[in-house]
């Protein structure tokens, strides 16, 4: 049975992993076996969609005979009816071999059927357990990675000291000595760039009031506004010499 050698292939697969921590690389013989898991995963798959077929046909060919027990029954009580025995006779005939027909189909039907499902079932068991196998394959390669770095690092950290004498100390002044500087040439273009912001916002202010004065006598013009009247001041009135010495 196909489905039979697939699991026992998916078994032995799952098996060979438990093995494989002891290889050179574990990481790499885990994804192969795990691709080739996925292969054969895919193969059953492929080999239910395929007996899904069959099952799909035995259960239209219920449906048909179902409808065709129907029939041959509606028509034997028709000619019943009538009163043609003879005719109606023949018709139960046929009912008898439609049903056994029918009566067989059903059978397969739920033969093959359970064996779909079961088989499903394991497939998608089977595709659970190839995720966790894929997920335990990340965290293996993540967990070996880094157990490395720290395992160089506790290294190197023996015999790596950061000094201003070694070569490092140098360069890591040389590279605050630019950041330094870069840092010093933003500063003074942020303090000249405040040059002429005073005589900017005056002219501003002059434009605005500008277009204040303008809008007011558009509005004036189109008699949407009362025009302004200027305030008469009284100028004091320059007397003579010979009225100041009248009044006197």
């Amino acid at each position: 049975m196909i489905f039979a050698k697939f699991f026992g292939a998916i078994r032995a697969q799952f098996n060979k992993l438990a093995n494989l921590f002891w290889e050179a690389d574990p990481i790499a013989q885990m994804q192969y076996e795990y691709d080739s898991a996925v292969e054969q995963l895919k193969e059953g798959r492929q080999g239910l969609e395929q007996y899904r077929g069959l099952v799909e046909r035995l259960t239209r060919q219920v449906k048909d005979g179902e409808a065709h027990v129907a029939k041959l029954t509606a028509q034997a009580k028709a000619y019943l009816k009538a009163g043609d025995r003879e005719t109606a006779a023949k018709f139960a005939l046929e009912i008898q071999k439609a049903k056994a027909a029918l009566e067989q189909n059903q059978q397969n039907l739920t033969q093959h059927e359970t064996a779909y499902q079961n088989n499903l079932k394991k497939i998608q068991h089977a595709n659970k357990r190839l995720i966790e196998v894929r997920e335990k394959i990340q965290k293996y390669d993540a967990e070996i990675k880094m157990s490395t770095a720290e395992a160089e690092i506790a290294a190197l950290s023996q015999t790596f000291e950061v000094d201003v004498t070694t070569d490092f100390g140098q360069l890591e002044s040389l590279i605050q000595g630019k950041i330094d500087a870069n840092r010093g040439k933003a500063r003074v273009a942020t303090d000249l760039s405040a040059q002429g912001i005073a005589s900017i916002d005056a002219e501003e202010r002059m434009e605005a009031s500008m277009a204040e004065d303008a809008l007011r006598d558009l509005e004036t013009e189109l008699g949407m506004r009362a025009p302004e009247v200027a305030a008469v001041v009284g100028t004091e009135k320059d007397l003579g010499p010979a009225e100041r010495a009248t009044e006197t």
